[in-house]
């Protein structure tokens, strides 16, 4: 999971550096065996199997067939920031649980072929399995939606969080119920209010007992917006502290390089490589 937290923190880094600089400003500091495993990784697995992954068929059917190999591909580099680190346990959405299952079947087809070397890696599902996109509540909420009022980012100022609830997809009926199977609009926003104020689903649909579901999508906002105050308010901290960013990348950088280097190097020599 390290690269996953140092990925987080140079795509911070890129945008803030992009405010300031421009595009052209200098790279953040990288780990280049993440892409070698990927790599060797990707020898190991078949077309089928990649092709199967229902994140890569439904984002094509979007762009009409015309996924890039870069998303074909990205799961296999998603087991390599995994496996690289020979990690045990890994966090995830429910989303991501056929990825992880891509990430198992690697690590037991390497270790059948050449030894025992990655652990197999066991999936903690979050407690909030998916954010449903607010515009469609039938598909996952999702930064690269070209809808810009179906995703509640971070950065959003408290006036256009507003607006993206307001304009909701819901139903015809004002209560508030938890029925994610007849009602995936009105279950969504239980969802997300029970997820930023921590309380348990019924409780969050017992307090809403009165309330209409156009009421209901501004208390939903509320919650959100407090929930996120503390966060916008450290990154705008950040955004005025470019050396400490870049700090952080290049000490996180040299710890990564650190216990990737020799995982890599081992695996290169099972292989033939060395």
């Amino acid at each position: 999971m390290a690269l996953h937290s140092m990925r987080k923190a140079r795509e911070c880094w890129n945008f803030i550096r992009a405010l300031h600089q421009g595009p052209e400003a200098a790279p953040a500091p990288q780990v280049s065996e993440h892409t070698q495993l990927s790599w060797i990784l990707t020898c190991m697995v078949r077309l089928p199997r990649l092709q199967h992954l229902h994140q890569w068929k439904a984002k094509t059917a979007k762009e009409k067939q015309n996924g890039a190999m870069g998303l074909l591909t990205y799961p296999v580099l998603q087991a390599a920031d995994i496996l690289l680190y020979k990690s045990t346990h890994v966090p995830v959405g429910e989303d991501q649980v056929q990825h992880m299952e891509l990430v198992q079947d690697l690590a037991q087809g390497f270790n059948k072929k050449y030894g025992e070397f990655f652990p197999v890696p066991r999936s903690i599902l979050t407690s909030m399995k998916k954010v449903k996109s607010l515009r469609d509540p039938s598909a996952k909420m999702s930064k690269s939606d070209p809808d810009k009022l179906a995703t509640v980012r971070i950065t959003d100022s408290p006036e256009e969080i507003v607006q993206k609830f307001r304009k909701a997809v819901t139903d015809f009926t004002s209560e508030v119920t938890y029925e994610p199977a007849s009602r995936g609009g009105v279950s969504n926003l239980v969802a997300i209010h029970a997820a930023v104020t921590g309380l348990p689903v019924e409780e969050v649909v017992c307090r809403s007992a009165g309330i209409d579901t156009a009421h209901y999508k501004l208390v939903v906002a509320d919650a959100v917006i407090e929930k996120f105050a503390p966060i916008k308010s450290e990154i705008e901290k950040l955004k005025m502290n470019k050396d400490h960013l870049e700090k952080v990348l290049q000490v996180g950088s040299a710890k990564a390089k650190e216990l990737a280097y020799p995982v890599c190097q081992e695996v290169k020599k099972l292989v033939g490589f060395l």
